[in-house]
């Protein structure tokens, strides 16, 4: 495998919008990223020659809740284990900062869940499930 660097930082907002709509992820505003991303408890990225291919975040309160969100590989790099990398970096900061009784969810997209379950991630179901809102804005009210 090529020599990519991966950093625990912050991808910036412009690269992280447009790595999310190369990845088919739902869209962010560069907006909502440059408000939302500094609140991230965690993060890692992965880069080729500068060019960031991959990233992940946790978000959450810090203490009882925690959320593995926003990962990505680029289509050109995936199936070579950055992915892998991503989650490696993340469940380490995960076990060295997560109390024990924390309770640390994610959503998986429908190609991911081999990947999370190499980790201890399970559905949720039939116990509960995963519910989700997004926000749009219609104008004015």
């Amino acid at each position: 495998m090529t020599a990519y660097s991966q950093d625990n930082t912050l991808p910036g907002t412009a690269e992280y919008c447009a790595l999310r709509a190369r990845c088919g992820l739902s869209p962010r505003s560069e907006a909502a990223a440059q408000s939302g991303l500094p609140g991230s408890l965690f993060a890692t990225v992965v880069r080729d020659q500068g060019k960031l291919i991959a990233m992940g975040r946790v978000v959450g309160d810090g203490g009882c809740n925690f959320e593995v969100v926003d990962i990505a590989v680029h289509p050109d790099y995936q199936r070579q284990g950055i992915g892998q990398r991503v989650m490696d970096a993340i469940m380490d900061y995960l076990h060295t900062s997560a109390p024990e009784s924390a309770y640390v969810c994610l959503i998986a997209d429908d190609h991911s869940p081999a990947l999370y379950g190499k980790y201890g991630f399970r559905p949720t179901t039939p116990r509960s499930i995963g519910m989700a809102l997004s926000i749009r804005h219609q104008g004015a009210r």
